[in-house]
Protein backbone atom coordinates (compact mmCIF):
# COMPACT_ATOMS: atom_id res chain seq x y z
CA UNK A 1 0.00 0.00 0.00
CA UNK A 2 1.39 3.50 -0.40
CA UNK A 3 2.63 5.46 2.23
CA UNK A 4 2.44 9.29 2.93
CA UNK A 5 6.32 10.21 3.09
CA UNK A 6 6.82 12.85 6.31
CA UNK A 7 9.47 14.80 4.49
CA UNK A 8 9.53 17.27 6.75
CA UNK A 9 7.20 18.27 10.33
CA UNK A 10 7.96 21.37 13.08
CA UNK A 11 7.17 20.31 16.50
CA UNK A 12 3.62 21.16 17.65
CA UNK A 13 2.42 23.44 20.83
CA UNK A 14 -0.72 22.86 22.61
CA UNK A 15 -3.54 25.17 22.10
CA UNK A 16 -7.10 25.53 22.27
CA UNK A 17 -9.46 23.65 19.17
CA UNK A 18 -12.17 26.55 19.59
CA UNK A 19 -10.52 29.28 17.62
CA UNK A 20 -13.21 30.34 15.08
CA UNK A 21 -11.81 30.95 11.28
CA UNK A 22 -10.11 34.52 11.23
CA UNK A 23 -7.59 36.04 10.49
CA UNK A 24 -4.31 35.02 12.05
CA UNK A 25 -3.42 38.55 12.43
CA UNK A 26 -4.27 42.35 10.93
CA UNK A 27 -2.16 42.06 7.71
CA UNK A 28 -4.86 43.96 5.83
CA UNK A 29 -5.62 46.57 7.39
CA UNK A 30 -8.83 48.19 5.51
CA UNK A 31 -8.34 51.32 5.47
CA UNK A 32 -5.16 50.41 3.01
CA UNK A 33 -7.01 47.90 1.10
CA UNK A 34 -8.06 50.27 -2.03
CA UNK A 35 -5.01 52.37 -1.85
CA UNK A 36 -3.47 52.84 -5.77
CA UNK A 37 -0.12 52.43 -4.11
CA UNK A 38 1.95 51.88 -1.12
CA UNK A 39 5.31 51.98 0.38
CA UNK A 40 6.28 48.48 1.78
CA UNK A 41 9.10 47.82 4.69
CA UNK A 42 10.83 45.05 2.74
CA UNK A 43 11.97 43.60 5.86
CA UNK A 44 10.84 40.49 8.09
CA UNK A 45 8.56 41.89 10.95
CA UNK A 46 6.74 40.23 13.46
CA UNK A 47 3.27 39.44 12.60
CA UNK A 48 1.04 39.12 15.98
CA UNK A 49 -1.24 36.00 14.98
CA UNK A 50 -3.39 36.47 17.78
CA UNK A 51 -5.67 33.63 16.55
CA UNK A 52 -2.89 31.43 15.82
CA UNK A 53 -3.40 29.41 18.95
CA UNK A 54 -6.22 26.68 17.63
CA UNK A 55 -6.00 23.63 15.35
CA UNK A 56 -5.05 23.97 11.63
CA UNK A 57 -8.51 24.78 9.57
CA UNK A 58 -7.93 26.35 6.80
CA UNK A 59 -6.72 23.90 3.83
CA UNK A 60 -5.45 25.58 -0.07
CA UNK A 61 -5.79 23.06 -2.80
CA UNK A 62 -4.06 24.05 -6.49
CA UNK A 63 -4.05 21.58 -9.67
CA UNK A 64 -4.38 22.19 -13.63
CA UNK A 65 -4.85 19.16 -16.21
CA UNK A 66 -6.33 15.99 -14.35
CA UNK A 67 -7.05 17.80 -10.64
CA UNK A 68 -10.71 17.60 -11.71
CA UNK A 69 -10.79 13.97 -11.14
CA UNK A 70 -8.15 14.33 -8.48
CA UNK A 71 -10.36 16.42 -6.68
CA UNK A 72 -13.53 14.81 -6.92
CA UNK A 73 -11.47 11.35 -4.93
CA UNK A 74 -9.93 13.77 -3.02
CA UNK A 75 -13.03 15.43 -1.72
CA UNK A 76 -15.16 12.28 -1.70
CA UNK A 77 -12.89 10.15 0.85
CA UNK A 78 -12.78 13.48 3.17
CA UNK A 79 -15.60 12.77 6.75
CA UNK A 80 -18.87 15.12 6.75
CA UNK A 81 -17.27 16.41 9.74
CA UNK A 82 -14.53 17.72 8.68
CA UNK A 83 -14.08 20.92 10.60
CA UNK A 84 -11.85 22.87 7.96
CA UNK A 85 -12.54 25.58 5.24
CA UNK A 86 -11.29 24.34 1.89
CA UNK A 87 -10.17 26.88 -0.90
CA UNK A 88 -10.11 25.49 -4.34
CA UNK A 89 -8.34 26.68 -7.54
CA UNK A 90 -8.41 25.17 -11.17
CA UNK A 91 -6.57 26.86 -14.06
CA UNK A 92 -9.90 26.67 -16.47
CA UNK A 93 -10.28 29.43 -19.32
CA UNK A 94 -11.02 33.28 -19.16
CA UNK A 95 -14.74 31.94 -20.53
CA UNK A 96 -15.51 29.05 -18.65
CA UNK A 97 -18.87 28.37 -17.21
CA UNK A 98 -18.32 27.86 -13.53
CA UNK A 99 -19.49 24.08 -13.68
CA UNK A 100 -16.58 22.79 -11.18
CA UNK A 101 -18.03 23.34 -7.70
CA UNK A 102 -21.58 21.72 -9.08
CA UNK A 103 -19.32 18.82 -10.20
CA UNK A 104 -17.29 18.84 -7.15
CA UNK A 105 -20.42 19.16 -5.15
CA UNK A 106 -21.92 15.60 -6.52
CA UNK A 107 -18.92 13.90 -4.80
CA UNK A 108 -18.17 15.36 -1.34
CA UNK A 109 -18.81 15.41 2.03
CA UNK A 110 -19.24 18.82 2.95
CA UNK A 111 -20.86 21.45 0.86
CA UNK A 112 -18.89 22.48 -2.26
CA UNK A 113 -20.12 26.26 -4.27
CA UNK A 114 -18.70 28.95 -6.44
CA UNK A 115 -16.85 31.67 -4.62
CA UNK A 116 -18.66 34.65 -4.43
CA UNK A 117 -16.72 38.34 -3.62
CA UNK A 118 -17.37 38.99 0.60
CA UNK A 119 -18.21 35.87 1.38
CA UNK A 120 -17.32 35.12 5.20
CA UNK A 121 -15.28 31.87 5.73
CA UNK A 122 -17.20 28.87 7.08
CA UNK A 123 -15.77 25.53 8.57
CA UNK A 124 -16.76 22.50 6.31
CA UNK A 125 -17.00 24.16 3.27
CA UNK A 126 -14.91 24.18 -0.11
CA UNK A 127 -15.33 27.63 -1.85
CA UNK A 128 -14.01 26.93 -6.08
CA UNK A 129 -12.41 30.03 -7.50
CA UNK A 130 -14.95 30.86 -10.66
CA UNK A 131 -13.39 32.01 -13.79
CA UNK A 132 -11.20 34.38 -14.27
CA UNK A 133 -10.54 35.67 -11.29
CA UNK A 134 -7.90 35.01 -8.49
CA UNK A 135 -9.32 33.29 -5.29
CA UNK A 136 -7.70 35.48 -1.95
CA UNK A 137 -8.86 35.42 1.57
CA UNK A 138 -8.32 38.55 3.13
CA UNK A 139 -9.86 39.41 6.81
CA UNK A 140 -11.30 36.05 7.01
CA UNK A 141 -13.90 37.24 3.68
CA UNK A 142 -13.35 35.56 -0.07
CA UNK A 143 -12.06 38.59 -1.78
CA UNK A 144 -12.05 37.76 -5.85
CA UNK A 145 -9.33 39.46 -7.53
CA UNK A 146 -8.73 40.60 -11.12
CA UNK A 147 -5.05 41.05 -10.24
CA UNK A 148 -3.10 40.48 -14.26
CA UNK A 149 -2.11 36.91 -14.68
CA UNK A 150 0.44 34.73 -13.44
CA UNK A 151 1.90 31.75 -14.67
CA UNK A 152 -0.70 31.96 -17.62
CA UNK A 153 -3.76 31.56 -15.47
CA UNK A 154 -6.63 33.68 -14.07
CA UNK A 155 -7.28 32.16 -11.66
CA UNK A 156 -3.67 31.35 -10.75
CA UNK A 157 -2.77 29.02 -7.63
CA UNK A 158 0.17 31.58 -6.24
CA UNK A 159 -1.91 34.34 -5.31
CA UNK A 160 -4.33 31.89 -2.79
CA UNK A 161 -1.49 30.14 -1.01
CA UNK A 162 -0.23 33.59 -0.39
CA UNK A 163 -3.03 34.88 0.65
CA UNK A 164 -4.22 31.63 2.81
CA UNK A 165 -0.69 31.88 4.48
CA UNK A 166 -0.66 35.54 5.37
CA UNK A 167 -4.09 35.37 6.93
CA UNK A 168 -3.73 32.07 8.59
CA UNK A 169 0.03 31.32 8.99
CA UNK A 170 0.33 28.02 10.85
CA UNK A 171 -3.10 27.16 10.73
CA UNK A 172 -3.30 26.75 7.05
CA UNK A 173 -2.18 23.72 5.03
CA UNK A 174 -1.79 23.94 1.14
CA UNK A 175 -2.07 21.17 -1.64
CA UNK A 176 -0.34 21.04 -5.10
CA UNK A 177 -1.76 19.00 -7.21
CA UNK A 178 -1.67 17.21 -10.78
CA UNK A 179 -0.83 19.82 -13.50
CA UNK A 180 1.23 21.56 -16.15
CA UNK A 181 4.17 23.98 -15.64
CA UNK A 182 4.90 25.16 -11.80
CA UNK A 183 1.96 27.48 -10.88
CA UNK A 184 1.66 27.06 -7.10
CA UNK A 185 5.33 26.10 -6.31
CA UNK A 186 5.87 29.90 -5.11
CA UNK A 187 2.92 30.11 -3.27
CA UNK A 188 3.77 27.35 -1.59
CA UNK A 189 7.54 28.32 -0.33
CA UNK A 190 5.62 31.72 0.61
CA UNK A 191 2.99 29.93 2.73
CA UNK A 192 5.69 27.79 4.22
CA UNK A 193 7.59 30.81 4.95
CA UNK A 194 4.36 31.77 6.74
CA UNK A 195 4.20 28.77 9.28
CA UNK A 196 2.13 26.67 6.82
CA UNK A 197 2.36 22.90 6.19
CA UNK A 198 2.83 21.88 2.67
CA UNK A 199 1.63 19.24 0.73
CA UNK A 200 2.56 17.74 -2.55
CA UNK A 201 0.79 15.00 -4.46
CA UNK A 202 3.47 12.10 -5.10
CA UNK A 203 4.16 13.28 -8.93
CA UNK A 204 4.16 9.03 -9.94
CA UNK A 205 0.21 8.89 -9.56
CA UNK A 206 -0.15 12.62 -11.34
CA UNK A 207 -1.96 12.87 -14.68
CA UNK A 208 0.44 15.81 -15.34
CA UNK A 209 2.99 15.75 -13.10
CA UNK A 210 4.89 19.05 -13.48
CA UNK A 211 3.39 20.99 -10.96
CA UNK A 212 4.04 18.65 -7.74
CA UNK A 213 7.63 18.38 -8.97
CA UNK A 214 7.85 22.25 -9.40
CA UNK A 215 6.53 22.47 -6.50
CA UNK A 216 9.22 20.00 -4.53
CA UNK A 217 12.21 21.49 -6.54
CA UNK A 218 10.84 24.94 -4.98
CA UNK A 219 11.03 24.50 -1.37
CA UNK A 220 11.64 22.76 1.30
CA UNK A 221 7.96 20.52 1.34
CA UNK A 222 6.25 18.62 4.30
CA UNK A 223 4.77 16.23 2.79
CA UNK A 224 4.75 14.02 -0.16
CA UNK A 225 1.87 11.77 -0.31
CA UNK A 226 -0.20 9.50 -3.09
CA UNK A 227 -3.76 10.89 -4.16
CA UNK A 228 -5.51 7.84 -2.64
CA UNK A 229 -4.16 9.06 0.86
CA UNK A 230 -4.32 13.02 0.86
CA UNK A 231 -7.72 12.95 2.39
CA UNK A 232 -6.28 10.83 5.33
CA UNK A 233 -3.26 12.89 5.06
CA UNK A 234 -5.97 16.04 6.03
CA UNK A 235 -7.72 14.40 8.59
CA UNK A 236 -4.77 14.16 10.73
CA UNK A 237 -3.20 17.39 9.86
CA UNK A 238 -6.35 19.05 10.63
CA UNK A 239 -6.73 17.05 14.43
CA UNK A 240 -3.32 18.41 15.32
CA UNK A 241 -2.39 22.07 17.10
CA UNK A 242 -0.96 24.74 14.81
CA UNK A 243 2.49 26.25 15.64
CA UNK A 244 3.74 29.22 17.50
CA UNK A 245 3.38 32.80 15.88
CA UNK A 246 6.57 33.14 13.07
CA UNK A 247 8.20 36.16 11.39
CA UNK A 248 6.49 37.03 8.32
CA UNK A 249 8.18 38.47 5.06
CA UNK A 250 6.00 41.81 4.30
CA UNK A 251 6.49 41.58 0.81
CA UNK A 252 4.43 38.54 0.60
CA UNK A 253 1.58 41.34 0.96
CA UNK A 254 2.45 43.13 -2.10
CA UNK A 255 2.06 40.04 -4.18
CA UNK A 256 -1.33 39.76 -2.99
CA UNK A 257 -2.17 42.87 -3.43
CA UNK A 258 -1.24 42.87 -6.69
CA UNK A 259 -3.62 39.77 -7.46
CA UNK A 260 -6.25 42.11 -6.27
CA UNK A 261 -5.76 44.45 -8.97
CA UNK A 262 -4.36 47.30 -7.17
CA UNK A 263 -1.25 49.54 -8.54
CA UNK A 264 2.10 49.09 -7.25
CA UNK A 265 5.05 52.37 -7.97
CA UNK A 266 8.24 51.35 -9.92
CA UNK A 267 10.10 52.12 -6.79
CA UNK A 268 7.85 49.63 -4.71
CA UNK A 269 9.07 46.92 -7.62
CA UNK A 270 12.34 47.52 -7.18
CA UNK A 271 12.36 46.46 -3.48
CA UNK A 272 11.21 42.88 -4.68
CA UNK A 273 13.13 42.69 -8.16
CA UNK A 274 15.43 43.82 -10.71
CA UNK A 275 15.15 44.65 -13.97
CA UNK A 276 16.10 42.10 -16.91
CA UNK A 277 16.34 42.30 -20.45
CA UNK A 278 13.44 40.57 -21.04
CA UNK A 279 9.96 41.68 -22.57
CA UNK A 280 6.73 40.35 -21.10
CA UNK A 281 4.87 38.19 -23.52
CA UNK A 282 1.42 39.69 -22.34
CA UNK A 283 2.18 43.57 -22.53
CA UNK A 284 5.48 43.98 -23.82
CA UNK A 285 6.53 45.80 -20.73
CA UNK A 286 10.09 44.89 -19.38
CA UNK A 287 10.21 42.19 -16.89
CA UNK A 288 12.01 42.09 -13.54
CA UNK A 289 13.89 39.13 -11.52
CA UNK A 290 12.23 38.45 -8.39
CA UNK A 291 14.54 38.65 -5.52
CA UNK A 292 12.95 35.54 -3.42
CA UNK A 293 13.59 32.46 -5.42
CA UNK A 294 13.66 29.34 -6.02
CA UNK A 295 11.34 29.17 -7.89
CA UNK A 296 13.06 31.72 -10.65
CA UNK A 297 10.14 33.84 -11.26
CA UNK A 298 9.90 37.48 -12.89
CA UNK A 299 7.37 40.05 -12.63
CA UNK A 300 6.53 43.32 -14.84
CA UNK A 301 5.13 46.54 -14.01
CA UNK A 302 1.89 45.57 -15.07
CA UNK A 303 2.14 42.72 -12.44
CA UNK A 304 2.34 39.45 -14.85
CA UNK A 305 4.22 37.18 -13.57
CA UNK A 306 5.73 34.01 -14.42
CA UNK A 307 8.06 31.67 -13.41
CA UNK A 308 10.79 30.60 -15.64
CA UNK A 309 9.11 27.41 -16.97
CA UNK A 310 5.81 29.47 -17.45
CA UNK A 311 7.89 32.37 -18.92
CA UNK A 312 9.48 30.06 -21.63
CA UNK A 313 5.64 28.47 -22.52
CA UNK A 314 4.32 32.12 -23.38
CA UNK A 315 7.34 33.15 -25.55
CA UNK A 316 7.56 30.26 -27.41
CA UNK A 317 3.63 30.59 -28.25
CA UNK A 318 4.68 34.15 -29.51
CA UNK A 319 7.71 32.98 -31.24
CA UNK A 320 4.60 30.49 -32.93
CA UNK A 321 2.59 33.45 -33.48
CA UNK A 322 5.66 35.61 -34.86
CA UNK A 323 6.65 32.86 -37.43
CA UNK A 324 3.00 32.52 -38.86
CA UNK A 325 2.96 36.23 -39.25
CA UNK A 326 6.45 36.11 -41.48
CA UNK A 327 4.60 32.82 -43.38
CA UNK A 328 1.83 34.68 -44.21
CA UNK A 329 3.72 37.71 -45.45
CA UNK A 330 6.09 35.17 -47.83
CA UNK A 331 2.84 33.89 -49.08
CA UNK A 332 1.12 36.54 -49.80
CA UNK A 333 4.36 38.02 -51.81
CA UNK A 334 4.40 34.94 -53.88
CA UNK A 335 0.88 35.24 -54.99
CA UNK A 336 1.96 38.72 -55.54
CA UNK A 337 4.82 37.88 -57.81
CA UNK A 338 3.24 35.44 -59.45
CA UNK A 339 0.59 37.49 -60.60
CA UNK A 340 3.29 40.37 -62.08
CA UNK A 341 5.00 37.90 -63.64
CA UNK A 342 2.00 36.86 -65.89
CA UNK A 343 0.79 40.18 -66.74
CA UNK A 344 4.70 40.57 -67.56
CA UNK A 345 4.61 37.39 -69.90
CA UNK A 346 1.08 38.84 -71.50
CA UNK A 347 2.88 42.31 -71.93
CA UNK A 348 5.94 40.41 -73.68
CA UNK A 349 8.13 41.04 -70.94
CA UNK A 350 10.27 38.05 -70.47
CA UNK A 351 13.35 39.21 -68.29
CA UNK A 352 10.58 40.30 -66.53
CA UNK A 353 8.27 37.79 -66.00
CA UNK A 354 11.63 35.34 -65.46
CA UNK A 355 12.28 37.71 -62.85
CA UNK A 356 8.91 37.67 -61.33
CA UNK A 357 9.13 33.47 -61.10
CA UNK A 358 12.50 33.42 -59.37
CA UNK A 359 11.15 36.14 -56.73
CA UNK A 360 7.97 33.50 -56.12
CA UNK A 361 10.28 30.50 -56.12
CA UNK A 362 12.53 31.66 -53.87
CA UNK A 363 9.17 32.89 -51.52
CA UNK A 364 7.62 29.27 -51.98
CA UNK A 365 11.15 27.91 -50.84
CA UNK A 366 11.15 30.27 -47.53
CA UNK A 367 7.56 29.71 -46.54
CA UNK A 368 8.61 25.92 -47.07
CA UNK A 369 11.38 26.34 -43.97
CA UNK A 370 8.82 28.56 -42.27
CA UNK A 371 6.38 26.09 -42.50
CA UNK A 372 8.32 23.35 -41.11
CA UNK A 373 9.70 25.39 -38.20
CA UNK A 374 5.93 26.23 -37.24
CA UNK A 375 5.43 22.06 -37.23
CA UNK A 376 8.65 21.83 -34.89
CA UNK A 377 8.01 24.09 -32.70
CA UNK A 378 3.89 23.71 -32.38
CA UNK A 379 3.07 24.54 -29.09
CA UNK A 380 0.48 22.74 -26.63
CA UNK A 381 -2.54 23.56 -25.63
CA UNK A 382 -2.44 26.00 -22.68
CA UNK A 383 -3.00 24.59 -19.01
CA UNK A 384 -6.61 26.32 -19.05
CA UNK A 385 -7.76 24.99 -22.11
CA UNK A 386 -6.84 21.46 -21.08
CA UNK A 387 -8.73 22.07 -18.23
CA UNK A 388 -11.93 22.82 -19.71
CA UNK A 389 -11.82 19.89 -21.31
CA UNK A 390 -11.13 17.98 -17.99
CA UNK A 391 -14.44 19.77 -16.95
CA UNK A 392 -16.30 18.53 -19.47
CA UNK A 393 -15.35 15.18 -19.44
CA UNK A 394 -16.20 15.19 -15.51
CA UNK A 395 -19.59 16.82 -16.65
CA UNK A 396 -20.67 14.29 -19.21
CA UNK A 397 -18.16 11.24 -18.98
CA UNK A 398 -19.19 9.89 -22.19
CA UNK A 399 -19.07 13.01 -24.57
CA UNK A 400 -16.26 15.48 -25.33
CA UNK A 401 -17.72 19.11 -26.76
CA UNK A 402 -15.09 19.49 -29.40
CA UNK A 403 -14.73 23.37 -28.58
CA UNK A 404 -13.43 22.04 -25.16
CA UNK A 405 -11.08 19.50 -26.35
Amino acid sequence: MATIIRIRHDPLISADISAPIVPAGKIFPSRLRFSRDRTYPFVERFCPMEHTMGRRDVIAIGGSLGAVAALKHLLGKLPGDFAAAVFVVIHVGARGKDLLAEILNAHSGIPVTTAVDGEAVERRHVYVAPADHHLLVIDGVIRLGRGPRENLARPAVDPLFRSVGLNYGPRAVAIVLTGMLNDGAAGLADLKRCGGVTVVQNPSDAVAPDMPMGALRASDVDYRAPLEDLAALLVELTGEEAGPPILVPAEIRLEVDIALGLQIGSETMLTIANPVPISCPACGGVLSQIKSWPPLRFRCQVGHAYTSEALAAASEGAVDEALRVALRIIEERVTLSEKMAQDAHRSGFAAAAAANRRRANEGREHAETLRRAIIGSGTDATAGELEDADLAVAKHPDTIDPESS
